[in-house]
């Protein structure tokens, strides 16, 4: 368990004010089961739409602008068929973290009743929530836009519009994986796509003069060709003329690089966070308190839904549900009452006086 610092219960004695759990209104009656979630949070569904709408641009200029007009039929299958399944990956992890309840602790329920039920010993304390009224297991955290505490929270991502939690992470780590993976596709047929256009173009330009790539003598056109526009067809790469073509491939390149940088690294600490079974939240508050830490292989297994298989990449497929919090969940225990001082000592009449603490 979590060790608590001494000096925060000296700090909470001297505002009891906050110690009154009598104050908190009974939670309301759990929603049926499947109740969906979804923060109703202006920011995170603007951020929501704007995730949606560059999936749908990519989805666009990859199609129309270079798949479709290809003349090569197996490679616009092949790459169309694969991006169009990492697309739907994405935007489906992306719906499953958004509308996914995090792991949040049952609201208002520091009652003086459920406190009581607690039976604390000496030595044990609660922690509550005075923004949301809740009992606040180890490891839970506050989150201001959601309004309520999360278990295991790492963080509130305005893209999803929700947070990254104990029962949602696996969503949003496939999110920013399938992300990278259709911005790394996006960039590589780009690249592939100029190339073909410029050697066409290049092509059909010499033919123009009558010359070919085994001719080096000066090209012969008639004095009538002369005096015509020079036509290069350039519809075997795209249904849209030259100028559009390059904005919107240049846009594509722009996007894809900025999410492919972006999703890498939110990718990469999201795993890192889950081998070392650490949050963010706890790095950022990391105190030098000595916390017990699982395998990082047992928590890959739970937070992905059990031993490796196609299930981790499936994102239909949910995370192991942890088992129901019992009393001893959300009672944390002093351990570390050695290093309490002398003043402390004297500013604590008796265990009981923190029973109950804000955090």
């Amino acid at each position: 368990m979590m060790l608590v610092p001494a000096h925060h219960f000296r700090d909470i004695e001297r505002k009891p004010e906050y110690l009154q759990p009598e104050q908190c209104i009974p939670p309301p009656d759990p929603g049926p089961v499947g109740t969906m979630w979804f923060i109703r949070d202006g920011c995170g569904i603007a951020c929501a739409v704007v995730t949606w709408f560059l999936v749908l641009y990519a989805e666009f200029v990859v199609l129309f602008v270079m798949l479709i007009p290809s003349r090569d039929y197996i490679y616009s299958v092949i790459n169309g068929v694969l991006f169009n399944l990492l697309a739907f990956l994405a935007l489906a992890s992306h719906c499953r973290a958004m509308l996914t309840d995090p792991g949040a602790v049952p609201k208002g329920n520091a009652t003086k009743e459920f406190i009581e039920s607690l039976q604390l010993k000496p030595g044990q304390v609660v922690y509550k929530c005075p923004k949301c009224c809740s009992i606040k297991p180890d490891r839970a955290h506050h989150c201001s836009v959601c309004k309520r505490c999360i278990r295991k929270m790492d963080h509130h991502c305005p893209w999803v519009n929700n947070c990254v939690g104990e029962n949602n992470q696996k969503y949003f780590v496939l999110f920013t994986m399938y992300i990278a993976l259709i911005s790394l596709h996006a960039l590589i047929m780009v690249g592939f796509h100029f190339l073909h256009c410029f050697e066409e173009d290049w092509t059909n330009l010499l033919q123009a003069f009558g010359v070919t790539r085994k001719e080096t003598a000066e090209p012969q056109v008639s004095h009538q060709d002369k005096k015509q526009p020079l036509k290069v067809s350039s519809t075997e790469c795209s249904s849209f003329s030259p100028p559009t073509t390059v904005i919107l491939l240049i846009l594509l390149c722009f996007e894809g690089l900025l999410f492919l940088i972006f999703t890498s690294v939110m990718f990469g600490t999201q795993v890192h966070s889950i081998c070392t079974d650490e949050t963010g939240i706890e790095r950022l508050k990391r105190k030098h308190q000595p916390r017990e830490h699982r395998g990082s292989w047992k928590a890959v297994e739970e937070a992905f839904g059990g031993p490796f298989s196609l299930n981790w990449f499936n994102p239909f497929s949910g995370p192991c549900h942890p088992a129901p919090l019992s009393d001893e969940d959300w009672v944390r225990q002093v351990a570390d009452t050695n290093t309490e001082t002398e003043e402390q000592s004297e500013d604590r009449k008796d265990e009981d006086s923190v029973e109950v603490t804000d955090e």
